[in-house]
Parts: structure tokens; sequence; C-alpha cells
């Protein structure tokens, strides 16, 4: 997580201060791939990135041969990972209104980030399993349910966090509130002591 979040600002410190969107779209704005691929110059893997067609679906015939060159990086730790399919990661980013990686757009980084980077979540562990490439995460609605935060540990979640730090999350002793306003960037919520 810790390595992930790193990534994500160095990403910004190239591309003039934004962070990577969720997805790499086409031009009428369908998600084509996944944060996930953007990424991996910044984890090492500019080989692997060079051999994906930015302008074609993780599930193109040329990009879905790339899956099977995962990078461990989005691979579940340890025994944790035979639980999983194939090629699948849970590393997923929270995509809604108000989180990170609202709109089709990386949102400017730090900037947009008033309620704090050591306040917000960029990337966590958990949900469903996903191909790595796919360009699927977790939807917030800040007005909603809280979505379904399953994860591969019993007791918690690993995140990393907009100011390049990883943090556990223990089920059980974070307030639904206060995970909400980790969730968000710039909803001027505050988080509870049990942060």
């Amino acid at each position: 997580m810790k390595q992930l979040s790193l990534a994500m600002i160095s990403y910004a410190d190239t591309y003039n201060g934004r962070l990577p969107p969720a997805a790499v779209c086409s031009e009428d704005g369908t998600p084509l791939l996944s944060w996930r691929v953007l990424l991996l110059p910044y984890i090492e893997q500019d080989d692997l990135y060079k051999q994906f067609h930015l302008d074609e679906p993780w599930d193109s015939p040329h990009n879905i041969e790339l899956l099977s060159r995962m990078p461990k990086t989005y691979a579940a730790p340890g025994s944790k990972a035979k639980k999983l399919p194939p090629y699948h990661t849970v590393c997923h980013v929270f995509v809604g209104e108000h989180t990170p990686f609202s709109g089709k757009e990386g949102r400017r980084y730090p900037a947009d980030f008033p309620d704090g980077r050591h306040n917000t979540i960029l990337i966590i562990e958990a949900g469903e399993p996903v191909p790595w490439t796919k360009p699927e995460e977790i939807q917030f609605n800040p007005n909603g349910a809280l979505p379904d935060l399953r994860c591969i540990f019993k007791n918690g979640f690993r995140v990393g966090l907009a100011d390049g730090t990883m943090r556990w999350i223990r089920k059980n002793e974070l307030s639904e509130s206060t995970l909400r306003a980790a969730i968000t960037c710039d909803a001027g919520d505050v988080l509870g002591p049990d942060w």
C-alpha cells in the first residue's frame, strides 16, 4: 500500500500535479484500463507498461495477453494470494463524489485535498477481486450506504493514504462516520477520535 501511494504521488509529480484517473478512457468516455496500468512505470514496471495498447480495452486480444504478467505489488500478500482467482487484485480506489478519483481527469495533488492528505484514503486493499487491468473500482456515494469492503484479512484491511503512508484499519474499531470522512478528500468532514 505504501509503495502504491508513493507511486501515485510520483505520477502526480510527473503529470503537472495530477493524480492518475481511476481509468484510462476512450474518446467517448468508455473506461478501457485501470489506474493500475498507469502506475506501472512508478513501480519499476516500465517495460510492461510500454507493451499495453492504451487505446484498447483491458480485455482486447492484445491487452488480455498481458494479464498474466501482474506485478507482485498488486497481488495479495503471502497465502492470501491463493484465495483469489489468478491475476486478480483487491487493490482498489474509491470513485464517486468527493473521492480522490471523482471525474474523468485525475485530481490536483495536493491542492484538491483540503481535508488533509494524512486523513484521506487513496488506495484500499478490500472489495471484490478484479482482473488487475480491468477498470472496476469501489463506488462511493456520500449519501448512500457504505460499499461492501469485504477483505482478504479477517480483522480489517490496509489502506494507502494520500501522504504516502500505509495504515491498518480494524473493522470493528472505526466508526462509519470516520470511515466516510477518510474516503473523501474535499467534503469538509472531520475524522473522529477513532482515526
